[in-house]
C-alpha cells in the first residue's frame, strides 16, 4: 500500500551562516507559489518510515486510536491532565500520522523566521524537550547542520517510535526518558525547542518548566503552542516571564515592550501542510491539505535584530496592499503600499503572514 505520493522538493536560499539548505537526500519539502512557501511536507525518508509502521497495523485499529486521541485532546475537564494520551503502539503511530506533518510545518516556519533575526549565531546542538516522536528534531535537522541532538520524552511508546523513525537517518541523536515536571533537565544545547508541550501541563507547573528550559538554553529557545486564544494567552504569559528575566525577544515580536494586541484578538500564524491518503482517512477529511494555526515565541540570551513583522495575511486589492504590522516601536499598525511605489509594491506582493518587512 503506497500512501505517500507527493514528492515535491525545493530549497530555501539564505545568507545566514546557520543555513545548511541541505544535504542531498533530505531537502526541505515544500511547494512555492509566487515565491511563498505553501504546502509543507515531511521529508521523504520520514514518510517512508511512517509508511512501514502503518503497514503493520490494521486501518480499523489506527482509526480507533486516532479517534481516542482526538477525544482526549478535546476533553476540557480536569481529567485531561491526568489522562494518558498515548496508551499503545497504535496510539503512537496514529498520533505520528495525524500530527507530525502539522508540527513539522509549524516548527519549520517558526524556526526559519527566528533564525532570520540571529544571522551571527552558529547553532550546532539541539535539545528537543517533550519530543514526542521527534518531529521538531527532524525539522531542525532540515534547516541546520546539527552535530548533537538530544530528545527528551517521558512516554515510552512515543520515545520508542521516535527512535525507530530516526534510526540510520539522523546522526548523533540521543533519546532520554524524563518527566520534565518532576525531573531536572541537566542537558544543554545551543537551541532548545518545546513544541505543543506546555498546553498539556497544569498552569502551576509551567514556570518551573520554563526555568528549566531557560537554564538549558545556550543561544535560542523556541516554544510553540496551538494557534488558539488559549494557546496565544499561554505564549503571552511566557513572553512576559522571559522579559522579566531580561531575555531578548527574537520572534515573532518586533520589540520587548508591552504587547498591544487587543483582548478580543490573538497573535497566531499558519502554514499549509499536505495530507496523505491515510492522514485524510484518520481525520475524516477530503481536502489534500490542512492549515495548521499556531502561536510561538523565540527568546535568546544574545542581542538580536529587530524588524517590523506582518501579523496577518496581506490584504491585496486593486493597486494596493495593506499589511498589519507589529512594529519595532511597540505598536500594532496598518501600512498601505500602493502600486505607485513600484519596488516596495513588488516586494510586498511576495510577503506573507509572519514575514519581516525589510
Amino acid at each position: 500500500m503506497k500512501i505517500y505520493q507527493i514528492r515535491s522538493k525545493c530549497k530555501f536560499k539564505s545568507k545566514n551562516k546557520n543555513s545548511k539548505y541541505l544535504n542531498d537526500k533530505n531537502k526541505i519539502n515544500c511547494k512555492f507559489i509566487n515565491g511563498k512557501v505553501r504546502n509543507m511536507e515531511l521529508p521523504i525518508l520520514l514518510k517512508e518510515k511512517l509508511e512501514q509502521e502503518i503497514d503493520e497495523i490494521e486501518l480499523k485499529k489506527l482509526k480507533q486510536s486516532a479517534q481516542n486521541i482526538s477525544e482526549k485532546y478535546r476533553d476540557k475537564s480536569s481529567n485531561k491532565m491526568s489522562t494518558r494520551l498515548i496508551a499503545s503502539r497504535e496510539d503512537a503511530v496514529a498520533y505520528a500520522v495525524s500530527r507530525m506533518p502539522a508540527t513539522y510545518g509549524a516548527v519549520c516556519f517558526a524556526l526559519k523566521h527566528s533564525l532570520e533575526m540571529m544571522t551571527n549565531a552558529e547553532i550546532t546542538s539541539l535539545l528537543d524537550v517533550g519530543a514526542g516522536t521527534g518531529t521538531a528534531t527532524w525539522a531542525v535537522n532540515e534547516l541546520l547542520k546539527i552535530e548533537s541532538n538530544i530528545c527528551v520524552e517521558n512516554e515510552d511508546y512515543m520515545l520508542n517510535l521516535g527512535k525507530k523513525l530516526m534510526k540510520n537517518e539522523i546522526d548523533n541523536v540521543q533519546w532520554i526518558k524524563k518527566n520534565i515536571i518532576t525531573d531536572n533537565i541537566e542537558e544543554k544545547a545551543d537551541l532548545v525547542i518545546s513544541s505543543y508541550v506546555l498546553n498539556e501541563i497544569k498552569a502551576e507547573s509551567r514556570n518551573q518548566i520554563l526555568e528549566k528550559l531557560w537554564n538549558s538554553t545556550g543561544k535560542l529557545l523556541l516554544i510553540i503552542e496551538p494557534g488558539t486564544p488559549e494557546g496565544y494567552n499561554q505564549i503571552k504569559e511566557i513572553r512576559d516571564y522571559f522579559i522579566k528575566k531580561g531575555a531578548n525577544i527574537v520572534a515573532p515580536c518586533a520589540h520587548e515592550k508591552e504587547c498591544k494586541i487587543s483582548k478580543n484578538d490573538w497573535c497566531a500564524f499558519s502554514c499549509r501542510v499536505a495530507r496523505t491518503k491515510v492522514h485524510k482517512l484518520l481525520k475524516e477529511g477530503e481536502a489534500p491539505y490542512e492549515d495548521e494555526k499556531f502561536s510561538y515565541i523565540a527568546v535568546s540570551k544574545m542581542k538580536t535584530d529587530k524588524k517590523d513583522r506582518i501579523l496577518r495575511h496581506p490584504q491585496i486589492e486593486n493597486g494596493r496592499i495593506t499589511l498589519k504590522l507589529c512594529t519595532t516601536e511597540g505598536d500594532i499598525e496598518e501600512k498601505t503600499i500602493t502600486k505607485k511605489e513600484k519596488e516596495k509594491f513588488k516586494i510586498a506582493k511576495k510577503l506573507n503572514n509572519g514575514d519581516i518587512l525589510k
